[in-house]
């Protein structure tokens, strides 16, 4: 099913929730970051989101998932959250938040390159070509020469709105990569045709490897629950509900019912709420640079959207 077989309503909803929704969830991230550990909170985060999702859904007499769909899921979510999400989550360490949103907007040049490579898939069409390009050009801008600084302290890189710890870029890059492998296979594997069955399964996937990996890395020896901030908590709560909830369970159901090129440019508007946000509620760099890159990023995702014949449809579920 494609974009133009859905009520035009629905499609707005779920890309408002993860072009909005989705921005905010890096500041989010940051608060959480301050006092909680960043694996196995994730996984703690989407372990709890899924469970939620998969018993509502089973409640509601959707049929039981086969071996085959768990075993898809299971891909599924490894790529997105343990590669995608964990990937931010351990980054955002080390650089701001809107730096971290920036890095993550390669997203849709991953998408159409390997929805291009994988088997029948087609060229991107002159349109999107044209708005990656932009969008490209845009985040150059809003960067800047010295955004990517691989000389830059951990302290400098946490706090300057600037700097960028080289390896959390090159995480943020790979991060990015696994995120866009976990979408094209999601479009074309066999998984439960509810969204929010799809959307537990792999939450729970995914929240199993990411505490898995939390307690390989020592975390819980680490934490302490007593030194837990009411803004860690309440960026914890938000991200459970609106970030997971709200925004992935919009995103696996944008996948079953949009181009890939479409879905993607999410990546182009995140920047922008990323660093709006963190510059109202976290002191983050805001600049007369920042608002001329938002205003060709988001003619970019205008070109794109609006290219009819933007990619090649994804398959039924």
């Amino acid at each position: 099913m494609t974009d133009s077989a859905v009520p035009r309503s629905r499609l707005i909803a779920a890309f408002a929730a993860i072009y909005i929704v989705w921005g905010s969830t890096y500041l989010a991230i940051r608060f959480v970051l301050e006092t909680m550990p960043p694996f196995s909170t994730a996984g703690v985060r989407f372990l709890i989101a899924g469970a939620f999702l998969y018993g509502w859904s089973r409640s509601r007499g959707v049929a039981r998932p086969t071996r085959i769909q768990w075993r898809n899921t299971a891909l599924v979510g490894g790529l997105l959250l343990l590669g995608g999400n964990g990937g931010v989550m351990w980054s955002e360490q080390y650089v701001p938040s809107g730096i971290a949103a920036l890095l993550v907007a390669i997203l849709p040049f991953w998408m159409v390159l390997i929805d291009w490579a994988r088997p029948g898939g087609k060229p991107p069409t002159r349109g999107v070509a044209i708005g990656l390009v932009v969008g490209l050009v845009g985040l150059v801008v809003l960067i800047g020469p010295d955004a990517l600084n691989p000389s830059a302290t951990t302290e400098a890189a946490t706090t300057s709105g600037n700097g960028v710890r080289l390896s959390a870029a090159i995480v943020l890059m790979l991060a990015s990569l696994s995120w866009a492998i976990g979408s094209i296979f999601s479009q074309h594997s066999d998984l439960p045709h509810s969204a929010n069955l799809s959307t537990g399964m792999e939450m729970l996937a995914g929240g199993a490897l990411l505490f898995t990996l939390g307690v390989i890395a020592g975390e819980p020896m680490r934490f302490d629950p007593g030194g837990v901030s009411a803004r860690s908590l309440g960026g914890f709560l938000y991200l459970i509900t609106f970030g997971s909830l709200v925004g992935f369970t919009a995103y696996i159901w944008l996948l079953k019912h949009a181009a890939p090129a479409r879905v993607a440019t999410y990546a182009y508007v995140n920047p922008v709420v990323a660093v709006f946000l963190g510059w109202a509620l976290a002191g983050e760099r805001l600049s007369v640079r920042t608002a001329i890159a938002a205003a060709i990023i988001i003619g970019a995702v205008a070109i794109i959207t609006t290219a009819r014949s933007a990619s090649l449809p994804p398959e039924p579920a």
